[in-house]
């Protein structure tokens, strides 16, 4: 069979079935379909195949249960978002990233995942699926890094994204990227949010109806302030808009709540500081920052920005959060400079498994740290990761608004 849409009838023809039991297939969201343009029913060739193992699987049975809703997951780094949402329910059909560290750690963990640069992988060669994933590379948008925005040719990256999603028409689609998008202009001048959505409401001839927000991961059970923008788009055949889960309690987010890790648990291993930075870290007190540091300790590029202050707009380096704070968010780099990576009591970084607990992978996900270099590549792949417990948080929200309730229509 090819990739065309079959009619209600030409899918019953072809399964052996009335047209009567492939409609309430498809009205309890057991054979995926959608309403196209005449209002008709229509059926991918490409789901005929599943559905009829599901029917085989449940030989005896009245009727086969609705497969996991099948994850397209671009730019997936070492795991973090397509953990939260394999946890809620969704099956990973595809994953690629370039990076070859995060690479490892996610067929270590998750499993296989295609390691080519994506501007050489040819839509065809993405299977069907029901969402798709995108954490497109943040660097060019983020406050830390230089900010070129779509000038810097990974911030053109998403293009590659709605070069997949065309031909695929995925049921919903996630982008995820750092605050910084959303002060982003396009090449043209025009807000680049407002461009995502405008080539995402157009596309092919159903196009996706679309809501970003940005969320702080503390808001969903991550100890970690940490503000991220989430673009969720709905196809518009399925007639329906994404609501944002509704924000958590902070119970038990503070660091006191995560630094205790049981010694048999691996990778508590920490990149050791600069001589320059231990001379610094010393005379920061828990909750304190490079300001409590007095200015014959500071190094010389540190005694300019005190110096003036105003000009450098009062920075807040070298942040040591006490263990009864939030964390604040936790960076790629590792650096002091860029992050709260100073543990509240003790005179280094915090080791690879705080930084995951940080970003709530759990325990048993593993991480490489035999050699000075994995360390440090390591506090990279967990820095750049989404949280596991936010993606959580964002897929059951698809899976309970979108899969199943197609599945409970009559």
């Amino acid at each position: 069979m090819n990739a065309e849409l079959l009619t209600v009838a030409q899918a019953a023809k072809y399964l052996q079935l009335s047209e009567k039991t492939i409609r309430r297939y498809i009205h309890r969201g057991i054979l995926p379909a959608s309403k196209w343009e005449d209002r008709m029913w229509r059926i991918r060739a490409s789901d005929i195949e599943p559905f009829m193992a599901e029917i085989a699987a449940s030989h005896g049975a009245k009727e086969p249960k609705p497969a996991s809703p099948r994850l397209i997951s671009l730019f997936s780094g070492c795991g973090g978002m397509d953990l939260g949402f394999q946890k809620a329910g969704f099956q990973i059909v595809f994953a690629n990233d370039f990076d070859k560290d995060a690479q490892a750690v996610y067929a270590l963990n998750i499993g296989k995942i295609d390691g080519r640069d994506i501007l050489t992988i040819d839509e065809q060669e993405i299977p069907e699926g029901d969402i798709l994933t995108a954490g497109f590379p943040c660097q060019p948008f983020s406050n830390a890094g230089s900010r070129k925005g779509v000038h810097d040719s990974r911030g053109m990256l998403y293009k590659e994204c709605l070069r997949i999603i065309q031909k695929r028409m995925p049921k919903v689609i996630v982008f995820e990227n750092v605050k910084g998008l959303l002060s982003t202009k396009y090449i043209d001048g025009r807000n680049l949010a407002e461009v995502i959505l405008e080539d995402l409401s157009h596309m092919n001839k159903t196009g996706y109806q679309v809501v970003y927000q940005l969320v702080n991961a503390a808001d969903y059970g991550v100890p970690q302030n940490r503000q991220r923008v989430f673009f969720i788009g709905v196809r518009k055949d399925l007639e329906m808009t994404f609501t944002f889960p509704k924000k958590r309690a902070k119970e038990n987010l503070t660091l006191r709540h995560v630094l205790t890790v049981p010694p048999e648990v691996p990778n508590q291993v920490d990149w050791p500081l600069s001589p320059q930075a231990m001379e610094m870290v010393r005379f920061i007190p828990e909750g304190g920052s490079w300001k409590d540091v007095p200015y014959e300790h500071l190094a010389p590029r540190f005694q300019r920005i005190r110096d003036n202050m105003k000009r450098y707009h009062s920075p807040n380096f070298y942040r040591r959060f006490s263990r009864d704070e939030i964390c604040g968010t936790m960076t790629a780099s590792a650096q002091p400079e860029n992050c709260g990576i100073i543990h509240p009591t003790e005179n280094r970084r915090f080791t690879i498994r705080e930084v995951a607990r940080i970003q709530t992978f759990p325990d048993d996900f593993s991480f490489f740290t035999d050699t000075a270099r994995e360390i440090t590549a390591m506090y990279k792949v967990i820095g750049n990761a989404v949280p596991v417990q936010l993606a959580y948080e964002i897929a059951l929200a698809i899976m309970k608004q979108v899969f199943q309730k197609q599945t409970s229509k009559k």
